[in-house]
């Protein structure tokens, strides 16, 4: 199956799984998901977060844990990260919500990651556009930094090919469990 066939696939798992939950078990999992990624955040400094949009797994009970946090803003063909409020995230590229230019720019020493699919060993299927493969790698040049790729238990897939490109995920978090992809590779 192509890239495109996979997220087509992917898509429609997550956004039925969704469809599916019962009223009010999906805060119930997210808040899960935030107690289930807890051991990962100990030492973060500053953490890099996203605005979940629509049915994507929503990090908002893990940024409530972590204070202070940044978010993604596009600028030209990459992003790069902002520290906001919610209160401060406007509509932004493809109007999902992001900072002002003005928020102070910070580099995340731990990245929350969106993903359509995943693989338990990190190889991570995004949009398609390459954004977070180009931030991760451009702050691993200047620091290590944990990436951990945030998902339903429905977006783990058997296999994906990885691009020469595609940064792998250090850690992946569901509701039910967190996997270090480190120890697979």
């Amino acid at each position: 199956m192509n890239k495109t066939d996979l997220r087509r696939q992917y898509r429609a798992a997550r956004k039925a799984f969704v469809a599916a939950l019962p009223k009010g078990e999906r805060e119930a999992l997210e808040r899960n998901l935030a107690e289930v990624v807890a051991p990962a955040l100990t030492l973060v400094h500053m953490a890099g977060s996203y605005a979940a949009v629509g049915d994507e797994i929503d990090p908002t009970w893990i940024e409530k844990r972590i204070g202070p946090h940044a978010f993604p803003r596009i600028a030209g063909p990459d992003i790069v990260f902002h520290q906001a409020e919610w209160s401060e995230l406007k509509p932004g590229f493809q109007n999902i919500p992001e900072p002002p230019a003005t928020a102070p720019m910070v580099h995340p020493d731990v990245l929350l990651v969106p993903l359509l699919a995943v693989t338990l060993s990190g190889v991570r299927l995004g949009q398609g556009r390459g954004y977070y493969d180009r931030a991760l790698a451009a702050l691993r040049r200047r620091q290590p930094v944990l990436a951990i790729g945030l998902a339903w238990e429905c977006q783990i897939a058997p296999t994906l090919v990885a691009e020469p490109w595609d940064m792998p995920l250090d850690m992946i978090a569901t509701p039910q469990r967190l996997v270090d992809c480190r120890k697979s590779r």
